[in-house]
């Protein structure tokens, strides 16, 4: 192995980019991060991440991955103050079909804000030697043919354009990815896109927890009724560092909340199926104006299935499957991707011819697993689809739905449905035996009349 072949270069220093450059700097590789902007040098806002103002969170399934790929990173995030929680004990939920009861421990989140995030893993891939940042780039296009990329076109920030050869080129730009543009230059067919679009918008502010609240806190969430008709209307509260509460309120088509400060109360109170979020937010100090945005469709390019794709070139995280915020999963997607990137060229070994379209099919797995989760929700909005809902996922979401309510009151089935949510385990985990039998008895217990939060914690918050 050459000094030339063993390198490569990753587009994109977000975690999709970062996850990347650790991966294959762990398996030998010499690795040239491009990126368009300056990175912040600490846990501070980024140029051109938006949806950094609205709520994260790591499931653990994507925890494990960053953990194998990033030894460590999990004590720093949680000595920076990132919440570990489990999964179902710290959350406290409306689900479609009725509140959840927290049950013992299956899994968990790591909750922070994604600045903090960000940051940790920043530095921790940067501190690798392997591993060279270049920042202020413009990627302008690949550079080869349509059976092999050898590297990328850029331009720096005073204009000089540039050739920068590599053994292996990896597309982490996220929602804004030119590659099925860079295909087309290179004579290759464009990919297969599906999108499902719910319209959902939005808008989020920071606050500070009463202070007895400010450490043990659970996450609340009110989830909308996607098969409802009508448009989806949600919020979440995830505690994140610095005793603050991070609230998102979400709706789509006809139902969004507004970008106005002045009327996120409101909508709290108001326009969600329980108001617990308001009745929490207004014991709370407000900390920042209210941040907005629309960019949250579904969106997955199927380059696994293309009838011809180059060597030496990947796509990953956002680029290759964008994914509604709400679920929380494009993180954790993005860790499984890049672990699954490690796996597959340890496995087959550097150079080796197909290389490229195995790695590519290794890391769509995780993505289509968090792609189903999302889609099996949106698809029910008014609009999300062009053709609405298939046959085979009204049947899908019927079933998801019984085990849902099954849920509420089933602890055994609940943590059927976090091994999925989590992406710790895959779909077939809800269709044995034992969990359809489940699902026709529906759930052991009696529903809830409100959100199961303890008197202790309605104390701390101040609601008691």
């Amino acid at each position: 192995m050459s000094d030339r072949s063993a390198t490569a270069v990753v587009l994109g220093g977000s975690v999709a980019g970062m996850l990347t450059a650790r991966a294959l700097s762990s398996v030998g590789v010499r690795v040239t991060l491009v990126e368009r902007d300056v990175l912040p040098a600490g846990p501070e806002p980024r140029k051109g991440l938006p949806q950094a103002r609205h709520v994260h969170q790591l499931w653990s399934g994507g925890a494990h991955a960053m953990e194998d790929l990033l030894p460590g990173v999990t004590a720093r995030l949680r000595e920076a103050g990132a919440h570990r929680l489990p999964i179902t004990t710290d959350m406290v939920g409306l689900s479609p079909r009725g509140w959840y009861r927290r049950w013992a421990e299956s899994h968990f989140m790591l909750l922070c804000s994604r600045d903090l995030l960000d940051a940790t893993v920043r530095a921790q891939v940067l501190a690798d030697d392997n591993v060279e940042l270049v920042e202020r780039t413009e990627v302008l296009g690949l550079d080869g043919t349509g059976a092999s990329v050898t590297g990328v076109r850029l331009r720096s920030s005073d204009g000089e354009e540039r050739v920068l050869g590599a053994g292996l080129v990896v597309d982490a730009t996220g929602r804004g990815s030119r590659t099925p543009h860079w295909l087309s230059e290179l004579g290759l067919p464009r990919p297969e896109i599906r999108e499902v679009d719910s319209g959902v918008a939005y808008a989020s502010r920071v606050y500070l927890a009463p202070e007895a609240a400010r450490d043990g806190f659970p996450v609340v969430n009110v989830q909308p009724a996607p098969r409802s008709g009508g448009p989806g209307k949600g919020g979440v509260l995830l505690p994140i560092e610095n005793g603050r509460w991070l609230v998102t309120l979400f709706g789509t088509r006809g139902g969004e909340p507004s970008a106005d400060t002045a009327e996120f109360d409101a909508y709290a109170r108001e326009e969600l199926r329980h108001p617990i979020l308001s009745e929490l937010m207004a014991r709370a100090e407000p900390q920042t104006e209210v941040a907005f945005t629309r960019t949250t469709a579904n969106r997955r390019h199927l380059y696994e299935r293309m009838s011809a794709w180059p060597e030496n070139f990947v796509v990953v995280g956002d680029a290759l499957a964008a994914f509604n915020p709400i679920y929380g999963h494009g993180m954790s997607a993005a860790a499984q991707g890049a672990l699954a990137l490690r796996d597959t060229v340890e496995a087959f070994g550097w150079g080796a011819p197909g290389l490229a379209r195995r790695v590519q099919k290794a890391v769509a797995r995780p993505a289509r697993a968090a792609w189903d989760l999302a889609i099996g929700m949106d698809v029910f909005y008014p609009g999300a689809a062009e053709a609405g809902p298939t046959r085979a996922e009204r049947l899908v979401a019927a079933y998801v739905d019984r085990l849902t309510y099954t849920a509420t009151g089933n602890g055994r089935v609940a943590r059927a449905v976090t091994d999925v949510m989590s992406l710790e385990k895959g779909a077939g985990v809800l269709l044995t035996p034992g969990m359809l039998v489940a699902a026709v008895r529906g759930p052991l217990k009696a529903p809830l009349s409100g959100p199961p939060l303890t008197g202790d914690e309605l104390k701390r918050a101040g609601l008691q």
